[in-house]
């Protein structure tokens, strides 16, 4: 589309250059008797567009004046994201403590038969960061299609911007809450917490799947989930044994019931796997989001290298059929004295 309008600037701008009455040398006049050469006003077929070899050089150079740009802005970013995994990549590696004792203790069980699914899909709400969203968002439908049936219920919770638009396309009446603009200012456990409350009294669920990219480098990253049971599925899964069945072995100390301990470890697992989760996934955008940007220089730089060959090479094809033309204009001149 954009070179289709430098061409059509181009044809726009060559327009007023032609000569309608543009006078050539004859060559029949250059005969030994003349003395001085003769001139012929060209047919309209044999008229050629004056400046077109200038237009085209103009628009190679404004080509590559646009992927100068380009790669500035590219650059910029890649420093930006740079800057923000640097902040964020440490706490998100000291938010993995947090989590892992719950998974030791209620253990993380994928597969346990649910009634109600709540799929908490964790995504970006700012795009130019590769396929992490992509990704986030098929594992999360896939485990819409597992959790769906004739005696079972999965809804969406969506955070992030990118994921939402895509999960609303094939199940907009499916999707429970949506937040977005998580990362307006920096995360902090606070937040998540409010956050993680605000959605336990707003659903109803059996088992909470948590959906986000786990990060490994700035060059991977795995979409994860991890699964949350509701304090009267873990009672029973643990009554029923397995390996939940550990949690009899434990002494409880107070006046709380098993069940209220349970609801109570189950709300502060939940905020704090959703940290992690939250964590982690803005340390795989901006890691991506380095590696999109670092192609993407890299892709302005090839870009322009070959811009810049073309464009000499059209300046230098310029100069030589002027010299043609002067030399042989020179020798035309000469041969009639």
């Amino acid at each position: 589309m954009a070179m289709a309008a430098l061409r059509r600037e181009g044809r726009r701008f060559a327009a007023p250059l032609l000569s309608p009455h543009r006078p050539v040398i004859n060559p029949a006049g250059a005969g030994a008797g003349a003395s001085a050469p003769s001139f012929v006003r060209s047919s309209p077929e044999e008229e050629l567009p004056v400046g077109v070899r200038s237009i085209s050089t103009q628009v190679v150079r404004n080509r590559m004046k646009s992927v100068k740009n380009i790669q500035k802005i590219t650059k910029a970013m890649k420093m930006v994201a740079a800057s923000k995994l640097r902040k964020i990549q440490p706490r998100a590696e000291n938010s993995r403590g947090l989590w892992q004792p719950f998974t030791a203790l209620l253990g993380d069980m994928p597969n346990v038969d649910a009634k109600k699914n709540v799929i908490i899909t964790v995504a970006s709400d700012k795009g130019l960061c590769g396929g992490i969203n992509s990704n986030v968002v098929k594992l999360a439908r896939v485990l819409y299609q597992l959790s769906s049936g004739p005696e079972k219920v999965a809804r969406y919770v969506v955070l992030g911007e990118k994921a939402k638009a895509q999960l609303a396309r094939k199940s907009k009446d499916d999707i429970e809450l949506s937040i977005a603009e998580l990362q307006m200012v920096p995360l902090n456990y606070t937040q998540i917490s409010v956050l993680a409350d605000d959605i336990l009294k707003n659903v109803e669920y059996d088992a909470l799947r948590i959906v986000f990219n786990k990060f490994k480098s700035i060059v991977s990253s795995v979409p994860t989930m991890a699964t949350i049971l509701s304090p009267e599925l873990v009672e029973r899964e643990s009554e029923s044994g397995g390996t939940l069945g550990e949690l009899d072995s434990y002494e409880v100390e107070g006046g709380e019931s098993k069940s209220e301990i349970l609801q109570n470890l189950t709300e502060f697992q939940f905020s704090c796997v959703l940290f992690n989760a939250v964590l982690e996934n803005a340390c795989s955008e901006q890691g991506s989001r380095m590696s999109a940007m670092d192609s993407s220089s890299r892709n302005a730089g090839d870009m322009l290298q070959r811009l810049t060959l073309n464009y000499n090479k059209t300046r230098q094809a310029a100069i030589t059929t002027d010299l043609i033309e002067i030399i042989s204009g020179k020798s035309a001149l000469e041969a009639n004295w």
